[in-house]
């Protein structure tokens, strides 16, 4: 599987970078991982250059959103094994998302109904991406 996460920022804090690289090479052997950081700035020129970077995939795009459908990790998964090409997984900066790019979605994703900062969000995508593929291959990380 080929996964490409589209993030506005860089992690800041040491800590949550160190897990999220955990889980990216945990993940290595499910699937092909590549990050793209894309500058903070406003959130309509986050949206163009969010845009632009989708315009070059030929990926399904999964938005991450509060308004989005959440999923128990078990289903998750199933959406996750049900993509037969890539996965674009798109993260917006600190003061949201601009429409157009929620409008560019295959799928609006709610990680919960409480509201997280983009770091966090970042931490617990990739803890679920791996989560899901653990799930997916029979693996012993997810205890229902």
């Amino acid at each position: 599987m080929l996964i490409k996460i589209v993030v506005i920022g860089r992690l800041k804090d040491r800590a949550l970078q160190a897990r999220c690289d955990e889980f990216a090479k945990w993940l290595g052997p499910y699937a092909k991982l590549e990050i793209r950081e894309l500058p903070d700035s406003t959130v309509e020129r986050e949206g163009k250059a969010i845009l632009k970077e989708l315009d070059r995939e030929r990926g399904a795009v999964v938005v991450l959103s509060e308004e989005g459908r959440e999923f128990t990790s078990t289903a998750f998964a199933s959406v996750l094994g049900n993509f037969n090409r890539k996965v674009v997984f798109v993260i917006g900066g600190p003061y949201g998302l601009d429409p157009a790019v929620k409008a560019r979605a295959e799928l609006l994703w709610s990680l919960s109904k409480l509201t997280f900062t983009h770091e966090i969000a970042r931490f617990l995508l990739f803890e679920q991406l791996f989560r899901a593929s653990s799930i997916l291959r029979g693996g012993s990380y997810h205890n229902p």
